[in-house]
């Protein structure tokens, strides 16, 4: 094989890599949050959608976001509403942060994990590279 033809091949592969990458390079993205106010209280519309996302409880993921807003909130079928008015860049960096606690492998960063309870202690699997670890809190 030819420099030139080692080449080629080369440039064919890096061809290749480019077109399947996508813009962002994740393929794990959190949908934008959908909120709108009333009085006082924000209503976040597509809730559920951030729950299915993220594979995780629901509930715990509200409980996760009242404690950090340090505000009531509640679930109202596919909305949840908080006390108070909240910016959606507030959602987006209060989910970016639940993800790296609780929902992002620390090994092999992989968002495919799921939880699993021994005996009074919150394990996080990963799916991808099989790593088990600890988690702290109890909002997984």
């Amino acid at each position: 094989m030819t420099k030139a033809d080692y080449e080629k091949l080369l440039k064919r592969i890096q061809d290749k890599i480019s077109e399947k990458q996508t813009d962002t390079g994740e393929r794990f993205e959190l949908p934008s949050p959908n909120v709108m106010w009333e009085g006082q209280r924000t209503i976040l519309h597509n809730f559920m959608d951030f729950a299915k996302k993220l594979r995780r409880d629901p509930d715990k993921v509200l409980q996760y976001l009242a404690k950090e807003f340090a505000t009531p909130a509640e679930r109202s079928g596919d909305k949840a509403i908080f006390v108070g008015r909240r910016e959606p860049h507030d959602f987006v960096n209060l989910l970016n942060i639940y993800v790296k606690d609780y929902l992002e492998c620390p090994t092999c960063k992989s968002p495919d994990t799921k939880i699993e309870r021994e005996n009074r202690i919150t394990f996080l699997i990963c799916e991808a590279c099989g790593a088990k670890s600890s988690l702290k809190g109890k909002y997984a």
